[in-house]
């Protein structure tokens, strides 16, 4: 315990992460999911034909931006302080 306790209070424990870095937590994963749901599609449904909507602007480079967009979404999630007011 890093807090003199006394015998009529609670023990609350110290947690690494606050309320405000839990929440742009999941900002961060809805950011990456949303990344990988756009990079998903364009095959064929028959492997002998070749299908180019697999090279389209939404796969290619649109999709993986979103998804380095919500990984820099979590580091700074990581990196918050959450005693900081404002």
């Amino acid at each position: 315990m890093s807090k003199q306790q006394n015998k009529n209070t609670p023990f609350k424990p110290d947690y690494v992460f606050g309320k405000k870095n839990y929440i742009v937590m999941a900002i961060g994963i809805a950011v990456i999911a949303l990344g990988f749901i756009l990079m998903a599609g364009g095959g064929s449904d028959d492997p002998n034909v070749f299908n180019p909507e697999i090279y389209n602007f939404r796969r290619i480079r649109l999709a993986p931006m979103i998804v380095l967009i919500g990984f820099g979404i979590e580091v700074y999630a990581i990196l918050l302080d959450p005693d900081k007011k404002k």
